[in-house]
């Protein structure tokens, strides 16, 4: 057996998620040690050229089975199950994300083989995959290695770095896949990958407003919404006011949210707890603003600011308004 095959997740409009062109990228490093190539899967009819044009991230091969739909899980699983038997693939990497946890965990059961989540890196030992993932909250790292074939893997959110260190167009080869009985048990009714209402994915924002319980009520959320649009960034959240119904799901940081590695980070109200700082801690830039000195993020944080965070962040929006009006 050898070689890795990669999930590539698409939109509606067959825009490529980008934690699945970084795990595409990864693929395309690591192949070399495990030998086989680095393919890659999409679903649904996507059209040639861009399946081909996975080859600018190191994919030499497309598996493309325009019979499953995007989006369902199990589906998905047969197809992958099927290319990876029918072609001795040694290894499946997944980008991260929701959809691509359950689809590793349901190819892990299927083909009886061994699964790591939360993989920050993948490194080679000889002709091996060795999956990197912290550990106890994030205080320790360990490395994963398989005692069989196929090794599942299943990276955490922005883990891998998208590059377009291909050298042409990949082969693109359509596959059968004949679904099981309990694979189509399901339909898709619609989907909503994206952030808000406004279409922000926060795990491609360069720039994050973070609000926190600090805000004291839902209507506070526009101090922090004017101050991510000065930026050009968008807001996300912690657990408690997502929890609270203050903003949506998919804008939650966090240990059961996204994890994300903006530029700049800027938390408002947030003490820190240990389940937001694991979704925001590869951040370039974290600045914090609370007014409790003894907040555990300011621990981590680059800059810390302690005040009165209704009073500090307008003048901050004002600020960068002129600062750009200038």
């Amino acid at each position: 057996m050898a070689g890795i095959l990669v999930y590539a997740l698409h939109d509606d409009e067959g825009n490529f998620n980008n934690n699945s062109l970084g795990a595409i990228s990864e693929a395309a490093k690591l192949v070399g040690s495990v030998g086989g190539e680095a393919a890659a899967l999409v679903v649904g009819d996507v059209d040639d050229a861009a399946c081909a044009g996975l080859g600018k991230y190191g994919a030499t091969k497309v598996y493309r089975a325009k019979s499953v739909p995007e989006g369902l899980a199990q589906p998905i699983v047969d197809a992958m199950a099927k290319v990876m038997t029918d072609n001795s693939i040694s290894y499946a990497l997944f980008g991260g994300g929701l959809l691509g946890f359950e689809i590793g965990a349901g190819l892990t059961a299927r083909l009886n083989a061994g699964v790591t989540m939360e993989v920050t890196s993948v490194k080679a030992e000889g002709d091996k995959l060795i999956a990197e993932r912290p550990v106890l909250q994030d205080s320790a790292v360990v490395d994963v290695g398989y005692v069989g074939e196929p090794g599942i893997i299943i990276g955490r959110l922005n883990a891998f770095d998208a590059q377009e260190s291909g050298s042409g167009d990949a082969t693109v080869e359509d596959v059968e896949v004949e679904l099981s009985e309990w694979s189509t048990k399901a339909r898709m009714i619609t989907r909503g990958e994206s952030g808000d209402e406004g279409g922000v994915n926060i795990e491609d924002a360069d720039i994050l407003v973070g609000a926190g319980r600090g805000l004291g009520s839902p209507e506070n959320l526009s101090v922090a919404e004017d101050l991510a649009n000065a930026l050009g960034g968008a807001v996300a959240s912690t657990r408690a006011i997502v929890d609270a119904g203050w903003t949506p799901y998919s804008t939650q940081i966090g240990q059961t949210g996204k994890t994300v590695a903006p530029k700049l980070y800027l938390a408002a109200g947030i003490s820190g707890a240990i389940q937001h700082k694991v979704g925001m801690q590869n951040s370039e830039n974290i600045v914090a603003v609370n007014k409790d000195p003894n907040a555990p993020i300011f621990e981590f944080s680059d800059l810390g600011i302690v005040g009165d965070l209704h009073k500090i962040l307008p003048k901050l929006t004002e600020a960068i308004k002129a600062k750009k009006g200038g």
